[in-house]
């Protein structure tokens, strides 16, 4: 299975919601959408509870947080 190519589903625009990444023609964050199945939500869960969602759409936002990880320089949270 190749990479998914978020690129066309995930906009970041300073007039839509503070200027964090959404799914493009939404008002829904990609932080919502990933916190959601990382709370235990399936794909299905998260399209029946934001409808204007699709499945793509939720594979996109998991996509977009993984490249912006590898991106990042990540440091330990002080316990």
């Amino acid at each position: 299975m190749g990479r998914v190519d978020w690129t066309p589903r995930i906009v970041v625009d300073p007039a839509i919601h503070h200027g964090d990444p959404c799914i493009k023609g939404t008002r829904i964050p990609v932080a919502v959408i990933v916190g959601s199945v990382a709370d235990g939500m399936t794909v299905e869960e998260v399209c029946a509870t934001y409808p204007q969602l699709v499945p793509d759409d939720v594979r996109a936002a998991l996509a977009y947080s993984a490249e912006v990880l590898r991106r990042e320089i990540v440091l330990p949270l002080a316990g």
